[in-house]
Parts: structure tokens; C-alpha cells; sequence
């Protein structure tokens, strides 16, 4: 976009800070916020990797989420080239399915997982199992069971009722599973609170500050069942500020020379989670994953220095990061409405079901009119969506052209990170699908539901 920025308004227009102005053109494409290949085409349109929007719509129909598949390609390359000692495991509750799951297996990254169904779509799609990672804080008795017999590379243990349920089933088949224990470190990230995971009134991880932590390390150390791998720490999402790493770095590595003092043993993992932000709004300024990777190897080499640690093999979970920019969504506008000079609403075709991040996090996002270029003045709009519900919230504030009418295209950056993923059929609407654009080429990957998915669930 252009878009605004950041902090949404609220109430009267007139009521607006001063720094949120129209922008020069509301044409113009701010590139941070956009997949890579991404341009406005001398017709005005939008195109995704050479491909009109006008014909991607016109084939699979709005609303319709759309990967440019180099972009996604290229920031795992990145990632890759950033961290090349490291492993890289894409977080898949970002958004997965097995077109994503191929790709980040052919770019070299490895996959973390958070459920059984997750796992399914990992294995179908031919990823190597000891090249998956499975999270998650109640991991079922099948779930695991199907993670071993799998031979999934490696298990986040959450509890110690898990590490019980573990231990019996690799007792029973007579297989000794990798495991890290997840530590609840006491940061307070700087994000939302439901995406804040590492504080201590937490349902993740065991509690370091308690000493839980280091109970469930020693206890899978003295029985031996399991291989305990390291230590992990996940401090939440869409964050920007490094301190909060460097806090959980300097936490789990305390930790992992008391364990080194209790019994000897040095861990040879250690996994700072991910959680790194992206560009919703032209407020948003993401660290490029090599700036990344050089703030984490120095904290991490300083504090094992400090505790007289050999460093161990570093892992970062990168979803958002890699899938967030890498897709738009594009509505259909139905209605353009003025209320009483107050604010002027632009519904679209979607709304909470294909993007609920909007209502239940505030978060910000951007857009711009994408079927055409347009000389019309500025116009500060909502973008809503077609649900029953007042907080059916698409875009909260974004400047679009005045002569914005039924008919017309609105394009929405940032897409790719969660919004397929928490996607609903609320108010029976059928999700939308996903398509893949390379080289001027779509090709479907998630296909639309329909009417007839739903009813086939309602055994009525």
C-alpha cells in the first residue's frame, strides 16, 4: 500500500492524529508491504508475477488468497543464507498445505508441526519425518504415537503428564525419541497478549522461574527413556525488539549450565522459537533476516561463553516471516456506503472468516484499489466484510480513491501468516481458496469450498 499507518481510528475523522495524511497517489505500491513481484501494470491492475489480477479472479472467483511462490522461495533462500549453520524449521501453523509443504522441503528448510492433522498434511506431502519438529501443549496419546512411529526428528515436550505419556510409548515400541523441553523464560514480548507466549501466566512450557524447567530436564535425563536434545523457547509473535531474545537466550542457556552442574551433561540444541514481525502497515519496520542472525549468534555466543558452554546447534522457527508478505488477498467490492459524513464503509465479498486477525487482535493491515489505477482524490475508508457482526473488520483506516464502486478490486498485503489458517465458516461462508502464481502461471492449490462441503458435514 501506501497505507496508513499503524493505530486505527476510531469515532469521528476530524478526530484523526496528525500523522495519519493522505497519501501523494493512492496508487503507489510501498514494495515492504507487497510479495516481492508484486507491480501495477500500465492498465492499472495489479499483477502477481506477471499474471492480472483481473484474470486470477476471473478464473478462481473472490475472495481469493494468492502465494507469489518466488517471493515465499526466495525468503526461505534467505533464511537459509542467513542462519546456514542452523536449522530452519518454517513454523507450519503460519499457513500449510502440501504445495507450501514441498516447497520449503525443496528450499532446505525443516517443518514444525502443532497437531496431529498438521503432521498428516507434513507426511502426505513426502517431508521427511526426522525433518519435523511437533509442538504443541496437549498432545494427545494417538498424536504421539503416530509422531514416533513416524519418526518424527524431534518432540517439544509441554508437561509432565506428556513426558509420561512419551516415556510409555517409547518403553512400549522400544525406540528412544528425541525431545527438547519447552521453557517458559518470564519475557514480556513486546506484542499482543494472545500471541505473548513466554510470560509465566502461560499455558506453554514448563516454568523456569518455578523450577519446573529444570524438574522436567532432569527427570527425562535420570529415566532415560527419552534422548533430551536441549532446551527451547518461543517468547510470541509478530515482534520486532531483539531484547526480548536476548532475555530468553540468556535464561535457557542459565539453564542449561545448571543442568550441565546437576549431571554432567552439556545439551547440544538449543531453539529461540521464532515469532520474528513483517510489514502490515508502513509503521512496521522488520529486521532483514541476516540482521536477524547476527543479533542471535552474538547473544547466544556471548552467553555460552559467560557459562562456559560450547555452543550448541542454534534453531529458529520462521512462519510469519517466510509466508506473511508472500500473500494477498483480493475482495470484490459489493456496497460503498457514507454514514452521515462520519466514515465511509467499503464492503467486500469476505471479511472475518478468510481474516479474523483483525477483530480478534486489533491488528492493522493495508490496502489498495487493485483492478485499476485512479485519479480520484483520496478517500479515508473501512474496509468491512459481509458477516453479522459490527467488528467484521477487514481494514481498519486506509486511504482509497474517492470513485471506489461496486465492482471495483481491493487488494490486501500481508495475508499469508495466519489468515487461511484461522480461517471459519462463520455465517456458513465457504473459504476461500488458495492460488499459486510463478512465472505469469496460476495454478490452484487449496481449492474453493463450497455449499456442498458444508452440507456434507451436517448429517442432519
Amino acid at each position: 500500500m501506501r497505507a496508513h499507518e499503524a493505530g486505527a481510528l476510531h469515532g469521528d475523522i476530524g478526530s484523526r492524529p496528525p500523522w495519519l495524511r493522505p497519501p501523494g497517489d493512492v496508487n503507489d505500491l510501498v514494495p515492504q508491504l507487497w510479495p516481492r513481484n508484486v507491480t501495477r501494470a500500465a492498465d492499472g491492475a495489479l499483477a502477481v508475477a506477471g499474471l492480472s489480477v483481473r484474470e486470477i479472479t476471473a478464473e478462481f472467483g473472490t475472495p481469493v488468497y494468492v502465494l507469489d511462490e518466488d517471493d515465499l522461495r526466495s525468503r526461505c533462500r534467505d533464511f537459509r543464507a542467513a542462519f546456514p549453520d542452523a536449522d530452519v524449521y518454517y513454523a507450519g501453523k503460519a499457513f500449510l498445505c502440501r504445495a507450501v509443504v514441498r516447497m520449503i522441503a525443496e528450499e532446505g528448510l525443516f517443518l514444525d508441526v502443532c497437531t496431529g492433522g498438521e503432521l498428516a498434511t507434513a507426511l502426505s506431502a513426502g517431508m521427511p519425518a526426522e525433518r519435523i519438529g511437533f509442538h504443541g501443549n496437549n498432545k494427545s496419546v494417538a498424536e504421539l504415537t503416530r509422531a514416533v512411529d513416524a519418526g518424527v526428528g524431534r518432540i517439544i515436550v509441554d508437561s509432565f503428564a506428556e513426558i509420561d505419556r512419551l516415556t510409555a510409548i517409547a518403553r512400549e515400541r522400544g525406540v528412544r525419541p528425541k525431545v527438547l523441553v519447552r521453557v517458559t523464560v518470564g519475557v514480556e514480548a513486546h506484542t499482543h497478549e494472545f500471541i505473548a507466549t513466554a510470560h509465566e501466566d502461560q499455558k506453554f512450557g514448563f516454568s523456569l522461574a518455578g523450577g519446573a524447567a529444570a524438574a522436567a530436564a532432569l527427570k527425562i535425563l535420570d529415566e532415560g527413556v527419552l534422548e533430551l536434545r536441549g532446551l527451547h523457547s518461543h517468547i510470541g509473535s509478530q515482534i520486532f525488539d531483539a531484547n526480548g531474545f536476548e532475555v530468553s537466550a540468556r535464561r535457557v542457556l542459565g539453564l542449561q549450565a545448571q543442568i550441565r552442574d546437576a549431571r554432567g551433561v552439556e545439551l547440544p540444541e538449543l531453539d529461540l522459537g521464532g515469532g520474528f514481525g513483517i510489514a502490515y502497515t508502513t509503521q512496521d519496520d522488520p529486521a532483514a533476516p541476516h540482521e536477524l542472525a547476527k543479533r542471535l549468534r552474538k547473544i547466544v555466543d556471548g552467553e555460552c561463553a559467560a557459562e562456559k558452554l560450547a555452543v550448541p546447534q542454534l534453531s529458529i522457527e520462521p512462519g510469519r516471516a517466510i509466508v506473511g508478505a508472500a500473500v494477498l488477498t483480493l475482495y470484490e467490492v459489493g456496497t460503498v456506503k457514507d454514514v452521515d459524513g462520519l466514515r465511509t464503509y467499503v464492503s467486500v465479498d469476505g471479511g472475518m472468516s478468510d481474516n479474523i486477525r483483525t477483530a480478534l487482535y486489533d491488528a492493522s493491515y493495508s490496502a489498495t484499489l487493485a483492478n485499476r489505477a485512479s485519479t480520484a482524490d483520496p478517500l479515508l475508508a473501512r474496509v468491512v466484510g459481509k458477516h453479522c457482526e459490527s467488528g467484521d473488520i477487514v481494514v481498519k483506516d486506509e486511504f482509497l480513491p474517492a470513485d471506489v464502486q461496486p465492482g471495483d478490486l481491493v487488494a490486501v498485503p500481508g495475508t499469508g501468516a495466519y489468515c487461511r489458517s484461522m480461517a471459519s465458516n462463520y455465517n456458513h461462508v465457504p473459504r476461500p481458496p488458495v492460488v499459486a502464481v510463478r512465472d505469469g502461471r496460476a495454478r490452484l492449490i487449496v481449492r474453493r469450498e463450497t455449499e456442498e462441503d458444508l452440507l456434507a458435514l451436517d448429517v442432519g
